[in-house]
């Protein structure tokens, strides 16, 4: 073979080479194709449930969202949020930041058992929660994006780590952006993420400190708009209606837009984890600005860091297992 044609067809492996492989390069193992032959209808199977329960529910699109962000901040995205206690296992449903609050477990068993008819102990929980998280956004008007899968699912879960990793409504700025930072995210992940706030509700328990003691001197959070606070009062007393729930985002509670920051701006934030991005940081208080005035490029940001989220530690190849039940490991 001639020195030009061997030149030839190494520049030729160079060009078509990303074509071939660069589905699979980027996000450590994983790519959207993953159960096109050995579940071609899964991602189907997926959305109509996730569509009908959000039919049934509007709430529950926010909810199954924030499955994802409590699962992948809590060693890794691997459904380790989904199990029961049982031997062995102290179940993460028992944290600070999903008692009484994480939801949508239901929805996600049923989604398993519709995958299970169709091809048995092949789709991983890990891949479910992803696969709802896109559909739930999608449905509420949100964008959409490829999901890469093909994570498997843990056989542990980790309650001291979703007590210590997942950020608290009255957390600091710098205590948010340090656990997003402990995750491999940035501060563009913090608030283009932070902007799923956009749909569903808080529980008044979880903000209350801002309507009545925010520093421990008996008075309201002064970067809280005051009109705002008094109609937060009237359902958000001092003592008692903990569980009564609050819209995120007012202005459109069940589509998924960029009010979100528009109300950051105007200081009627819900959530001190809300506002502090517009007050405590100025390349945060710069990127709500710039989403408050830009909805295509707050979905664009979305898409990439829920993707980047995504991919936070997944389990691959012959680490973990496929769940039977995604409540509880397979029986050895």
């Amino acid at each position: 073979m001639s020195r030009s044609m061997s030149f030839f067809i190494f520049i030729a492996l160079l060009v078509f080479a990303p074509i071939c492989f660069s589905f699979k390069s980027n996000n450590g193992g994983l790519y959207p194709q993953y159960y096109h032959k050995s579940c071609p209808r899964a991602q189907e199977i997926v959305k109509s449930v996730v569509a009908k329960a959000v039919a049934k529910e509007s709430r529950m699109a926010a909810s199954l969202l924030r499955l994802q962000f409590h699962d992948c901040f809590v060693q890794g995205c691997d459904a380790s949020l989904l199990l029961d206690n049982s031997r062995g296992i102290v179940s993460e449903k028992g944290s600070n930041a999903n008692r009484n609050s994480a939801r949508g477990f239901d929805v996600i068993d049923d989604i398993k058992s519709a995958l299970e008819k169709e091809c048995p102990q092949t789709v991983s929980c890990a891949d479910i929660l992803a696969l709802a998280a896109r559909d739930s956004t999608v449905l509420s008007g949100g964008p959409t994006w490829e999901v890469p899968l093909g994570r498997r699912d843990s056989r542990s879960a980790s309650l001291s780590s979703s007590n210590n990793n997942i950020p608290a409504p009255n957390n600091t700025f710098d205590a948010i952006l340090s656990r997003f930072k402990r995750q491999g995210l940035d501060v563009v992940d913090l608030v283009a993420l932070s902007g799923s706030h956009t749909i569903g509700n808080s529980r008044c328990t979880s903000f209350r400190q801002r309507l009545y003691n925010q520093s421990g001197n008996n008075k309201p959070d002064s970067t809280l708009d005051e009109s705002y606070a008094a109609q937060l009062r009237n359902r958000c007393p001092r003592s008692g209606g903990d569980q009564n729930l609050f819209s995120l985002d007012f202005v459109s509670p069940t589509k998924f837009d960029n009010s979100y920051f528009k109300n950051l701006l105007a200081s009627k934030g819900l959530l001190n984890s809300d506002q502090v991005l517009a007050t405590k940081s100025q390349a945060s208080l710069a990127l709500v600005k710039q989403y408050a005035e830009n909805n295509a490029l707050f979905f664009d940001h979305f898409v990439k860091s829920m993707v980047k989220m995504g991919n936070i530690s997944p389990l691959t190849g012959s680490s973990g297992e496929i769940r039977k039940n995604c409540r509880k490991i397979n029986s050895s």
